[in-house]
């Protein structure tokens, strides 16, 4: 817990900083201006689809239900593209300067032997980012059962923050054996890091900027880590 709390610190922190503040409004406002402007061009196309998934009710006069439940899970649908979106522009573009602009300051001791971090961070962007897609999308029939709305996503939004960037903050520090060994050792740690930005996530407004705050907590938790790891196993930092 002090290593987690150290994290959200630091990185909340950072955010005052001026050199930061710009990437986090930038990778969420064009997420939502593209898919607001797709939203705006298929939403007729979407909404009908969305209508074939809702249970028909058997009772006359309620249809205006079943079609707010169809409203209701295609901006859901947008909801999910949304994160994503922002998440995959945070770890492939804000990341790699952010990972430069925290090392520098905190970790300029920590040496990079990391090989081939882009094509690595690349890789692991897009598998979370498909099996988060898949995921979510097809369980968003289970977003009209009452309550499943107050854990679903937040189990999803936990996963990605975790599955991402537990590996993206680390790819151009840590050689392969040294990620492999720190995720398995710190697993339960990155999960509650990831579940701790999943429920900023839900915040209205400060979710607008939870995503480079999650990167910011995971890149301070894994350098940290990581160096922790390198002195307990003697090796040059």
């Amino acid at each position: 817990m002090p290593e987690l709390f150290a994290a959200f610190t630091q990185a909340l922190r950072d955010m005052t900083r001026g050199d930061i503040l710009w990437h986090l409004i930038w990778p969420p406002m064009l997420a939502a201006a593209f898919w607001g402007l797709v939203g705006f061009l298929i939403w007729a196309h979407g909404l009908a689809l969305m209508t074939q998934i809702v249970p028909q009710l058997p009772w006359s006069g309620w249809e205006w239900v079943a079609h707010w439940a169809a409203v209701f899970l295609l901006l859901a649908s947008f909801a999910t593209l949304i994160y994503l979106t922002t998440i995959l522009l945070v770890a492939l573009v804000v990341l790699p300067y952010l990972i430069n602009y925290v090392a520098a300051r905190n970790y300029p001791d920590l040496v990079r032997h990391g090989q081939h971090a882009f094509a690595r961070s690349l890789a692991n962007t897009l598998v979370a980012g498909g099996v988060f897609l898949a995921g979510g999308l097809l369980s968003l029939p289970l977003l009209l059962i009452p309550g499943v709305i107050l854990v679903l996503p937040l189990f999803w939004t936990a996963w990605l923050n975790q599955r991402t960037f537990r590996v993206d903050a680390l790819v151009e520090h840590a050689t392969a054996a040294e990620l492999s060994h720190l995720v398995r050792a710190k697993k339960s740690r990155f999960y509650l890091a990831g579940t701790g930005c999943a429920l900023l996530a839900h915040v209205p407004v400060v979710q607008l900027v939870v995503p480079v705050f999650t990167a910011l907590v995971f890149v301070h938790l894994g350098l940290a880590s990581l160096r922790e790891q390198r002195q307990q196993q003697g090796v040059m930092l």
